[in-house]
């Protein structure tokens, strides 16, 4: 294989967004593979879904969102911890930041160091890295479920984890009303995984299954397209376990066999290639995915923090 640009580190042409209305005050805004994020209307609040990675990036989610409603933000939900998903969050203005337990314990366990991380991965995302102020901290955190009522005839927000998956924190929301799912990167549509600081076979199975038994008539997956029809959610669902399944499959045979890490990336490689090859951020997430894999068959539970320093040596040594 040749020598590839580091992570996204040539990806820089500015990606389309679109602003889709899923019902009535229900908004995901996609990017051709870039981050999704979403906001739900209260009767007169704003529930707001992921951050982006700086505030400026936030700032300009937030003018497309105002052609709409200017309802003021009470509730900012982050489904996970990665830097690009979470530090834009000081432009919402929020009363509240909701994640779950396990995503506060992450932010201080190895906040800095993703953020330094992810911010040399994709750099087109740090957009004016500068305007943000420091780690985004959650201000109220919840272990199982966390409803919201969003008053009047709206209905209720129910957010909930379901178990280790892209992270030791994922979580989802979920409006009953309209049946929709919010899913952040427990499911992606049309775009490849990143599993650099996931529980593979944990997500495959049980967190799938659970996420699954929402029956969702619309889904947001972390990026990719917004999946409508029972028949689309499903598909988006059973490509992120297809994905995940073959990776186990080709990662565990070679180090059942005693092969190398990049014996096991070049296999992975070509078994996933010709169905998410062209798939947004395929060749930038791989090495990262296979090396946490590898750990996590070798028995480390959870995933090494990623710093600058160790991406580029993972990069050199399974991409290079």
């Amino acid at each position: 294989m040749s020598r590839k640009a580091f992570a996204s580190s040539a990806d820089l042409g500015e990606k389309e967004q679109t602003l889709e209305v899923l019902a009535d005050g229900v908004y995901a805004l996609t990017a051709e593979g870039d981050p999704n994020v979403g906001a739900i209307e209260g009767e007169d609040f704003l529930v707001c879904f992921e951050a982006l990675a700086t505030p400026v990036a936030a700032r300009d989610w937030l003018a497309t969102l105002r052609e709409h409603t200017g309802k003021p933000v009470r509730y900012l939900v982050l489904s996970h911890y990665h830097a690009v998903r979470v530090l834009g969050a000081s432009a919402f203005d929020a009363d509240v930041i909701v994640a779950h337990e396990n995503t506060r314990a992450l932010v201080a366990e190895r906040g800095k160091q993703d953020w330094e991380s992810e911010f040399g991965r994709m750099p087109r995302l740090a957009k004016q890295a500068d305007s943000v102020p420091g780690l985004t901290w959650p201000t109220l955190t919840f272990s199982d479920r966390l409803t919201i009522d969003l008053g009047g005839d709206r209905g209720d927000l129910v957010l909930q984890y379901c178990g280790r998956g892209h992270t030791e924190g994922d979580i989802v929301a979920w409006l009953p009303r309209h049946r929709i799912l919010f899913a952040g990167d427990l499911v992606e549509a049309q775009a490849a995984l990143y599993t650099g600081d996931a529980f593979h076979r944990e997500w495959a199975e049980g967190t799938l299954d659970r996420v699954r038994a929402f029956g969702a008539d619309a889904l947001v997956g972390g990026r990719g397209a917004v999946s409508r029809g029972r028949e689309a959610v499903e598909e988006a669902i059973e490509q992120t376990r297809h994905f995940l399944r073959v990776m186990i499959d080709e990662v565990g045979a070679v180090h059942a066999r005693g092969g190398t890490l990049k014996d096991a990336f070049e296999r992975t490689h070509a078994a996933l290639r010709g169905r998410y090859g062209r798939w947004p951020i395929f060749e930038h997430c791989l090495p990262f995915d296979v090396s946490r894999l590898w750990d996590e068959l070798s028995g480390i539970e959870r995933p090494v923090i990623w710093t600058a320093a160790r991406d580029r040596e993972v990069w050199d040594q399974l991409q290079g």
